[in-house]
């Protein structure tokens, strides 16, 4: 058992239920890479995962990000047909 790790996930899961926390706060914490874990480890501890608007709104902003950013053309790219 890793004690240090098992005191960080029951303050993050307490200051989830008592909604001084958000799941992204919650994902950062912990250090997980994707909402996908964090809703694994909510699951594994029988709380259901909260989806605020602002989450949607973070999430979108990231996407639009990451789509411009695949899409952007390279210098090796440009000018190739």
């Amino acid at each position: 058992m890793n004690l240090p790790r098992t005191i960080l996930e029951s303050d993050a899961l307490e200051g989830y239920r008592s909604n001084r926390l958000t799941g992204f706060q919650v994902r950062k914490m912990l250090g997980f890479e994707t909402r996908l874990e964090l809703d694994a480890f909510f699951k594994a501890h029988g709380i259901s995962l909260e989806y605020t608007f602002e989450d949607l709104e973070r999430e979108s902003v990231a996407l639009d990000f990451l789509l411009k950013k695949l899409n952007k053309p390279t210098n090796k790219t440009k000018g190739k047909n």
